[in-house]
């Protein structure tokens, strides 16, 4: 593995761990309207990633099927979907903002459960950046190494809010400081788990590679509307969340297509 798609990798995780690492300077829990920007702008960053980093490209490389090209990017979308559908109904979760548990029922500790759900989401992060750079190595035109790296920057901005969301309201319950970092730092090595496998799974079906890139895609869109949407929505500022998924939208854009 070149030092490149290392660094490409990680650069998502350290995102989460800067993230925790705010339970160390700030106290109590995080303000209502600070936590509903931070989810927006998250939610803008992802879904402004699953078009123009997944299945945009997904489309693209498709092209030599003619008027079926589109079939490869719907068919990973739908299996995306179906798979993150699949996971929140067999692993025990908690969300940050809600007493109720998804998942069958479990005698873990809510703490664990909070951690698993962001963990849960997690998932199709590290799969899309592991697949973006299973693509730049593959050599194909259409993924460029700027681009790849573009997609890991975007990540990382979105996992800054998610690490702070899940160490914050841990120590809130009574944890130490120290164990609320590092669950919340954990919360996110999955991210370069899950790229390394993608990218060694693209290593020996190269011709995936456009339903990999889908399937990433629609895995972090059911993560943006099961759960992101509807939190941003639920009591008040959410209109500060909305103008986030905007800002964050355009930002990731601009990003990808300028840098891309």
């Amino acid at each position: 593995m070149t030092l490149e798609i290392l660094k490409g990798l990680l650069i998502p995780f350290l995102g989460t761990s800067l993230g925790a690492a705010c339970v160390f300077f700030m106290k109590g829990k995080l303000n209502s309207i600070i936590q509903k920007a931070l989810m927006g702008f998250a939610a803008g960053v992802m879904v402004a990633a699953s078009i123009w980093s997944l299945l945009i490209p997904a489309l693209n490389q498709s092209e030599h099927l003619g008027k079926l090209s589109f079939l490869p990017a719907a068919l990973g979308f739908w299996i995306g979907i179906l798979f993150l559908l699949l996971l929140d109904h067999i692993i025990p979760h908690l969300h940050s903002n809600s007493k109720t548990v998804e998942g069958p029922k479990s005698k873990l500790k809510n703490t664990t459960m909070l951690v698993l759900a962001v963990t849960l989401h997690n998932i199709p992060e590290g799969m899309a950046v592991g697949v973006v750079y299973a693509g730049w190595v593959s050599g194909n035109s259409q993924i460029t190494l700027m681009g790849a790296l573009v997609l890991s920057i975007g990540i990382a901005i979105q996992n800054f809010p998610e690490g702070a969301i899940i160490s914050m309201p841990l120590h809130a319950e009574g944890n130490s400081k120290s164990k609320s970092f590092t669950l919340g730092m954990l919360s996110g090595i999955v991210e370069p788990i899950a790229a390394f496998i993608t990218i060694l799974a693209t290593s020996f079906i190269t011709p995936a590679l456009p339903y990999l890139l889908s399937f990433a895609a629609g895995a972090m869109m059911y993560v943006v509307i099961e759960e992101l949407i509807p939190e941003l929505s639920v009591g008040k500022h959410s209109n500060i969340g909305t103008i986030m998924f905007a800002f964050g939208f355009t930002i990731m854009m601009i990003l990808d297509v300028a840098l891309g």
